[in-house]
This record gives structure tokens, C-alpha cells and sequence, in this order.
């Protein structure tokens, strides 16, 4: 039916927004309402969405990332024009970059080429937006909003997902709308090649030291991917977010090394290479090159990845899950002898165990200690921050798709709202934030959120007194370290001035009882530490 014919059911199409997003399969949408976007929040409660309230738009995005991540459902944010609109494009930059399905909604401006002056007024919101996500596009009228939104929703099950921004002028949302056409049926990523998995299973068979290295895009697909290394005797490694794909003490896993600059002499040694589900980014590397000497097989999603720098010899357009499990049903299941060893691997783990805990010292215990008391399926949201950093390398993973970081875009502040929103959508499971604190400046007005939801969610702050990632880099550039130190405010006073629990142990085991404590209480707890905790 045409716009211009009104329907009994017809509602202003700001509500009407939020009757679509529900019959999509949205439970729950993050953002503050302003006096531009209040008629998306008319239909939140009438079509049974949560609304969850951030201090900060950038909040908001945040917790829609972290929800995401912890569903695989698009996270979904409302913001006003303008500020509201530029605040959580940090988000959405992070989001973009870590393959994360978040749909942000804004209101603009009905006209902005004759008039200036007028409230939240940007020179071009649309293509400010675009800068930092997949697409930012205008819905002139009902119809074009419906198209939007279910486009946003394939694309986020048929391609890679990443986040969108579409924005309706105010008068669109005030004004009467029928309600949006039925759902579509989901679309389903492309899968795989018959023949592409066919050349593999050769290439394996001919091989004597394959390797493979998981990344994010496979995290779905772990079973099959272990059931694939165990048939062809295969080492791995994997990328940060690809933890957990392979169990931690599989005695061919070499782990989440791939920063370790010798990682490229272990890659080196393969003659057969085999990357899935992973950009290979410089986030991931930390050089420019894999390291592969022999053929190097790309297996990816995305057609970018495909012709990346790294110039995959044998280069295969696929989902990761759909071509593994064809690979593990075609494998011959006694293919499983290589020249890796065991003991080998080991060894090389130990060391770059070793080298991580030089370089950043006294972390390391730390890590061990808390993974000691972190229940199994907690989901972890981590920060920019020296102890994020060495626990990505030493902290092996259970499962996979259970710690979350912000990876390519880097922001600052992502732990304590991602983690939020992480909880959100966990009810009754265990989430934790682990956050440096300076990160926790940039957000830290989030730990409101969480006390108003009573979400039982450990808050680790490690407190180094400084950037002091920043300050290592400045003394190997040789560069007298200035602008490092900020005077921090008495972290543990501040929860508890939000409501929240806090504590600041002593020493590591008092460290576990807090954590183990948090994990069962009725809202947050920030868990401040320092490295003084180790005496």
C-alpha cells in the first residue's frame, strides 16, 4: 500500500520503526532520547522493546556493539541529530572494523541548503556518518525507512556484517505511516565450492607441515575446524578474536602468537598455509608479512580479504563455517600424521610466554590468578589497556566468541558499556569488563547504567598510574615521555558514589574472593587493582 493511503493501523513512523525492529527480532535498543528523535521512543514500550538508557551516546554504541557480539543479533541504537549522531560514530567506526552487526537510527533535519542556525545542525550529517561505516544512507518517507532496514538486515546474515546508519528527517517521523511490509525470509551468506574444498583436501594430503590460522570470521564453526586439524595433523594458530576456535591445549596450537614477531619463522616452517576468517590485518600481524614461504590458501567471506597484500596463492570465496564442515566430512579421518611436534610447540609457547611477561612485567600472575576464579562461559569485554594486551597472548580460551576487544579501530572506553551491553543480553551468565584507567575516564559515567539494571558484572580496573603502553612506545622512539600522567580520582570512592560495589584487594588472593563475590552480587563491582597487588 502507498504511503499516501493511510491504513487503520496507521501511527507516526517513528513508532512504527520500532514495530518493525521488533518483528525482526529486536529485543532491545540503547540510546538517550532527544526533543529531534521522540517520536522513534513513541512505539519502544507499545511494541515490547527494553530501552536501555546510556549517560553517553558513545555509551550507547558501545553497549550495542557488546550486545552483538554476545548474540550475533544486530545491537541497534537511538541518538538525536547532530552531537548525538557524532558521538556514537566512534562506535560505529569500532563496529565496522570488527565486523560487528549494529544498526544506529538518527533523525536530521527536514532541510539544511537554505537554512543555518538551527538546533543540532551539521554541514552533512549522511556523509559524516559514512566515513566510519558500512553505509549512511536518508529515508525520505516510510517506504524508503522499510527498504533501509530490512537491507540493513540481510546484508548483516548475507554478507559481512557490519554497522549501518540510517537517518529520517523529523517531519518523516512525526507523520502518519502504515505499518512496515511482512518480514523477508533471511537471507543466508554464500557458502562454498564444491571444488575448492575438493583441491584442499589434495593440497592436504600432499602437505607435510600444514597450518592453519583461525580468525573471528570462523568462530562459529569450532567444532568442525578442531574436527579438521585432528583429521589432517594440522598446527594452528590463531588470530585475537579466533581464540578459543582451537582448544587452548590442543598440543599442536601455538596459540593467539601471531604478534610475536617469531611467529613468522614458525609460519615460515609450513609448507602448507591455511587462513580463514581473518583479514590478516596489521592488528593481527604487527608486520607486513604473514611469514608463509610456501602456498598460503585464503579462505574468506569478503572479497577484499581475498586480495590483500598477503597475495593468497589459492584464494576461496566462502562462508568459513559452511566450508569447514564440508572439509571435515571430506577429510580421510586418518590423515593426522605431520612432521610438527608437540613438544615443539610447547616450547615455543613457553618461550613467547616468557618474552610477553618481560615486556610488560608482573601482569602475567594476575591473568592466572583471575582466570583461576572466571566461571567457564563468562564473556569477557576488554579495554585498551597493558593488561588486555598480555592477556590476549597467555589467557587461553575455552570456546570461542567469549572475549571481546576492540580491535581495528582502537578506541579508548569500550569495556565497561560493551560489557554492559553484553549483560544485557546474558541474563543469568557471567560477564566481566577488564579496563585501564585511563579508558575508564571515557566512559566511566556507564557504571550508572549498570546499577540501575542491577547487572552482576565484575569491573577489573588496572590502575598503572599512566598510559603507559604510550610512555613504553615514546622511550623506543627516544622521546623524553611528556603528557602520560593524569591525576586519577579515588576510583573506588567513585563507584560507590554511582551505587556500585568496590573493593581494592591487597593481594591476589583476596583478588580472587572479590571476583568470585562479584560474580554472585545484585550489581557491579569495580575491582580496583594496582601493581603493587603482587607485593
Amino acid at each position: 500500500m502507498a504511503d499516501h493511503t493511510l491504513a487503520h493501523d496507521a501511527k507516526p513512523l517513528g513508532a512504527q520503526i520500532s514495530h518493525m525492529l521488533k518483528e525482526r527480532g529486536v529485543d532491545v535498543i540503547f540510546g538517550i532520547p532527544g526533543v529531534h528523535n521522540q517520536e522513534m521512543y513513541r512505539g519502544i514500550e507499545e511494541a515490547g522493546i527494553q530501552h536501555v538508557l546510556a549517560r553517553h551516546e558513545q555509551g550507547a554504541g558501545f553497549m550495542a556493539d557488546g550486545y552483538a557480539r554476545a548474540t550475533g543479533k544486530p545491537g541497534v541504537a537511538y541518538v538525536i541529530t547532530g552531537p548525538g549522531l557524532c558521538n556514537v560514530m566512534t562506535p560505529m567506526g569500532q563496529a565496522y572494523s570488527d565486523s560487528v552487526p549494529m544498526l544506529v537510527i538518527s533523525s536530521c533535519l527536514d532541510e539544511v541548503a537554505a537554512r543555518r542556525g538551527q538546533l543540532h545542525q551539521m554541514k552533512d550529517q549522511q556523509t559524516a556518518a559514512a566515513t566510519v561505516c558500512d553505509w549512511s544512507e536518508v529515508a525520505v518517507g516510510a517506504d524508503a525507512a522499510y527498504g533501509l532496514v530490512d537491507r540493513a538486515f540481510a546484508e548483516f546474515t548475507g554478507a559481512r556484517p557490519r554497522s549501518k546508519h540510517i537517518q529520517v528527517p523529523i517531519a518523516q517521523l512525526e507523520g502518519l505511516a502504515n505499518p512496515a511490509p511482512a518480514k523477508l525470509t533471511p537471507v543466508t551468506p554464500a557458502g562454498y565450492r564444491a571444488a575448492d574444498v575438493a583441491q584442499l583436501v589434495s593440497m592436504l594430503g600432499d602437505a607435510q607441515k600444514p597450518l592453519f590460522v583461525f580468525g573471528g570470521g570462523a568462530a562459529h564453526a569450532s567444532e568442525a575446524a578442531r574436527q579438521v586439524v585432528a583429521a589432517c595433523g594440522a598446527a594452528s594458530m590463531s588470530t585475537y578474536a579466533g581464540r578459543g576456535i582451537i582448544a587452548g591445549d590442543a598440543s599442536l596450537n601455538f596459540g593467539s602468537c601471531l604478534a610475536r614477531g617469531d611467529s613468522a619463522n614458525v609460519v615460515g616452517q609450513a609448507d602448507l598455509v591455511i587462513a580463514i576468517g581473518t583479514e590478516l590485518a596489521e592488528v593481527d600481524l604487527w608486520r607486513p608479512h604473514l611469514g608463509h614461504t610456501g602456498d598460503l590458501v585464503r579462505i574468506d567471506l569478503d572479497p577484499e580479504v581475498l586480495s590483500d597484500p598477503q597475495r593468497a596463492s589459492h584464494p576461496m570465496q566462502a562462508e568459513a563455517g559452511a566450508f569447514l564442515t564440508a572439509l571435515a566430512a571430506a577429510l580421510p579421518q586418518d590423515a593426522g600424521q605431520t612432521e610438527w611436534r608437540a613438544d615443539v610447540v610447547a616450547a615455543t609457547r613457553a618461550r613467547w610466554r616468557s618474552e610477553t611477561d618481560a615486556e610488560r612485567p608482573g601482569i602475567v600472575p594476575v591473568c592466572d590468578a583471575l582466570r583461576e576464579v572466571t566461571p567457564p562461559d563468562t564473556m569477557i569485554y576488554s579495554d585498551m589497556t597493558q593488561f588486555a594486551y598480555v592477556a590476549k597472548e597467555v589467557w587461553d580460551m575455552d570456546r570461542p566468541g567469549h572475549w571481546h576487544h576492540p580491535y581495528g579501530f582502537g578506541t579508548l572506553g569500550y569495556a565497561t558499556p560493551a560489557a554492559i551491553g553484553g549483560a544485557v543480553a546474558r541474563q543469568g551468565k557471567p560477564t566481566m569488563a577488564i579496563i585501564g584507567d585511563y579508558g575508564f575516564h571515557y566512559t566511566m559515567q556507564e557504571l550508572g547504567v549498570a546499577v540501575e539494571l542491577g547487572l552482576s558484572v565484575p569491573i577489573i580496573l588496572w590502575d598503572n598510574g599512566k598510559l603507559g603502553e604510550i610512555e613504553d612506545s615514546m622511550v623506543r622512539a627516544q622521546i623524553a615521555p611528556n603528557a602520560v600522567v593524569a591525576r586519577n580520582p579515588d576510583f573506588v570512592k567513585l563507584a560507590e558514589a554511582f551505587g556500585a560495589r568496590a573493593v581494592a584487594p591487597a593481594d591476589l588472593s583476596q583478588m580472587q574472593d572479590a571476583v568470585t563475590e562479584a560474580f554472585a552480587a545484585e550489581g557491579p563491582t569495580l575491582i580496583y587493582l594496582t601493581p603493587a597487588i603482587l607485593g
